[in-house]
């Protein structure tokens, strides 16, 4: 079993006769051979060109023995922290540890370091002092400049200039990677493939052209938050692939430099890269522990196309895999299908079919396909291009098929669905077959939030467009006698959002039902623009000044007010409305939140219950008079 995987230990080195490899894969999640898990889609396609690839998942930092369980490569160490940034693995919006690691066996914590690309990349470099490492992954990627950390509450340097790595590969990296590989096999040095894109490194020379284009300092921007604004700026719309240019930032006496990003890639490569013999499964060392949790969610999973034009604010999609979709095509996805009706757990359903964005099988529009994604416009979200390719046909074709390859029961959507985008086709049609053939009686979307000017700086789409699909959805539903619900998920505290927008939104759950059993508080993650909102109280696009909830209790605050009913949050919601001026809040009536603060130590029977919409009073109970009695 353990040879169809890729090589873990000595013992399937001397199973293939192998005595040294070429590339060490340091991966700070367990080794899931599964193409929704980057190590092993790196691996793959490292192994696929000819190279000798080993990994070492989740190595015990405390010492680089660890690091030389594999040996010293030929070549180079590669280097991610995993499939999470590792201090969002491991700490709350609250900076709380988390209770659970859904990429580590078991779902047990402690499996890393925080850190872990810098804590990796150092411990390699102490065990092979003169090796090649080659950093990458999303921690990476995102930290590829100088960066607002929330968890220490500061600005970085790069992250490379921290691991002392010599490239970074950012975005999905299979290009950059293999230009890497090729160039390390003909004896090239790092320093002679400076060139190659979607790289950064490090240098003392900046290179200057008419191509390149310098943004503030590290020392700048630590020091001056509008300089951090204008170098996101600079960052954010230099991303695009086709008339992105090398942007050069000084850090002390040196140069963080990165080329334009890699190419999209064709269908033809995106189809060769997810048809590699990948297991679909942890590795078995990991069974004992009861395998690896976050395969669960994609095992049986359909991933038909990458990137993302939605724009929303707080993702790094844009930063990290970037605005051109890439997609595969329709039969690369049904032999996929195929094979995956034979392996031995699937029970006849496909879990998803999707990307980033569900229902983004195309370009925006003909433009991306030659030159690329406009520099100073948004495709969708609080507005729409007039020349956006709104068409869902390729993608209800796509679903028709899936759903008719035998073995194959049914056919769910759960990745991301941009209504949004789905009323701008006007296409009540596919909301009609989503419902019939591919709700699992509940379809997860995004509104955010209810208050149009946080909407818009998150960059999102207004409230009336969730309400206007909710009106098709319920529609399609009752044609179908069928009977499935919208499970809308927000946001609390995002930048921009004020106490009184958390009430607005409170009042809106209150008049539509609804009861978030799950609340998302806004982490500021390097490389989205909202956290560069967080950090610099403006939007560096517009120049414009932002609100931002930074105290522990507003955001508390927030976050309780979107579950106002639960008894836990009475008082943190009563001193919010308080503070919010919105006493009306407070009562019996129609429209209130919660009932008049109880009396310390009240039983149940005296907390007020809501009966038809209304909050009621206690009812009031005859004390039993027991004195004298046995």
């Amino acid at each position: 079993m353990s040879s169809q995987f890729l090589v873990t230990s000595r013992r399937d080195m001397e199973e293939r006769g192998w005595d040294q490899l070429d590339f060490v894969y340091i991966n700070g999640d367990a080794y899931v051979d599964h193409p929704s898990f980057a190590a092993a889609v790196i691996g793959r396609v490292l192994e696929s060109r000819g190279y000798r690839v080993g990994l070492i998942s989740q190595p015990d930092w405390h010492s680089a023995e660890p690091f030389k369980a594999l040996g010293r490569p030929r070549l180079a160490a590669l280097i991610t922290a995993g499939n999470l940034d590792s201090m969002l693995n491991e700490k709350t919006a609250a900076k709380k540890f988390r209770s659970r690691d859904n990429y580590s066996p078991g779902g047990e914590t402690g499996r890393r370091p925080e850190r872990a690309t810098i804590v990796y990349a150092n411990r390699m470099r102490e065990a092979y002092k003169d090796v090649p490492i080659i950093i990458g992954g999303i921690e990476a990627s995102l930290r590829r400049f100088a960066h607002y950390d929330y968890w220490s509450n500061k600005v970085r340097h790069s992250i490379l200039l921290d691991s002392k790595a010599d490239i970074l590969s950012y975005g999905m990296g299979e290009r950059s990677v293999a230009e890497i590989a090729d160039a390390l096999a003909e004896g090239k040095t790092t320093a002679e493939m400076y060139d190659i894109r979607g790289i950064c490194y490090v240098t003392s020379r900046a290179p200057l052209s008419d191509k390149a284009v310098m943004c503030p300092s590290y020392e700048e921007v630590r020091d001056d938050k509008k300089a951090f604004a204008e170098a996101f700026k600079i960052q954010y719309e230099e991303q695009d692939p086709y008339h992105g240019r090398t942007i050069i930032q000084p850090s002390e006496n040196r140069f963080v430099v990165q080329t334009p990003p890699a190419l999209p890639l064709t269908t033809e490569e995106m189809d060769a890269i997810y048809e590699l013999p990948f297991q679909r499964r942890w590795h078995p060392m990991y069974d004992e522990a009861g395998g690896v949790p976050a395969l669960q969610e994609v095992q049986f999973s359909l991933t038909s196309q990458r990137g993302c034009f939605g724009h929303c604010h707080f993702c790094a999609i844009t930063s990290h895999q970037g605005r051109i979709i890439q997609h595969r095509s329709h039969e690369s996805l049904l032999r996929e299908a195929k094979r995956m009706t034979e392996l031995p757990d699937f029970k006849g359903y496909i879990h998803d079919v999707g990307g980033p964005t569900a229902n983004f099988r195309h370009e925006a529009c003909g433009k991306q396909r030659i030159s690329g994604a406009c520099r100073n416009r948004h495709c969708i979200g609080s507005e729409i291009c007039p020349n956006l390719d709104t068409s869902h046909e390729d993608y209800r074709r796509l679903l028709r098929e899936i759903r008719q390859v035998p073995g194959v029961k049914k056919v769910f959507v759960r990745s991301g669905l941009r209504y949004d985008y789905v009323l701008a086709d006007h296409n009540k049609k596919f909301v009609e077959e989503l419902c019939q053939y591919h709700v699992s009686g509940q379809l997860k979307v995004a509104p955010e939030h209810v208050v149009k000017h946080v909407t818009d700086l998150m960059g999102k789409a207004d409230v009336q467009a969730f309400l206007k699909f909710k009106e098709w959805f319920d529609e399609a539903n009752r044609k179908l006698g069928k009977k499935q619900y919208l499970v809308p998920y927000f946001m609390s505290s995002h930048p921009g959002c004020t106490l009184r927008d958390a009430v607005e939104l409170a009042e809106f759950l209150r008049d539509m039902h609804m009861q978030p059993e799950q609340v998302q508080d806004f982490i500021p993650t390097p490389g989205s623009l909202s956290t560069a909102m967080y950090y610099t109280g403006m939007n560096p696009l517009t120049g414009e000044k932002v609100y931002v909830a930074r105290r522990p209790e507003e955001k508390q605050m927030q976050r309780a007010l979107m579950q106002y009913k639960n008894p836990a949050n009475y008082d943190i919601v009563y001193k919010a409305l308080c503070q919010a001026g919105r006493r009306d809040l407070i009562g019996f009536g129609p429209k209130c939140l919660i009932p008049p603060r109880r009396l310390q130590g009240a039983r149940p029977e005296q907390t007020p219950q809501r009966r038809g919409g209304r909050l009621q009073p206690p009812k009031k109970t005859r004390r039993r008079d027991t004195r004298g009695r046995k």
